[in-house]
């Protein structure tokens, strides 16, 4: 699922290519890829960010990029502002999801 994965010890971030395979199907909403992204290191949601996804020709496979903090001051010091309104979008502003 991950590729090209690195320790940012400078940003205290780990960043990836994600590649999400979804034979048959729609795109995989980042939502959903942000809660296994987050089951997978083992820490919650709101530190994991996902942007930048792209399906191939034909479906089935689709790739982006995923940064996952060591804290939330860390993500609020680094991401774009527009990134950390997408993902407090999704957490606050409608009923607080489980992990959020």
């Amino acid at each position: 699922m991950t590729r090209k994965f690195m320790t940012n010890r400078l940003l205290q971030r780990k960043q990836m290519v994600v590649d999400v395979l979804h034979p048959g199907k729609a795109t995989v909403p980042k939502t959903e890829i942000r809660e296994k992204l987050a089951k997978m290191y083992k820490t919650t949601p709101d530190v994991v960010f996902v942007f930048g996804f792209r399906t191939q020709f034909g479906g089935g496979k689709t790739t982006g990029f995923a940064m996952v903090y060591d804290s939330l001051d860390y993500a609020k010091k680094n991401e774009p502002k527009h990134r950390l309104a997408r993902v407090s979008s999704e957490c606050i502003h409608t009923v607080m999801l489980p992990g959020c």
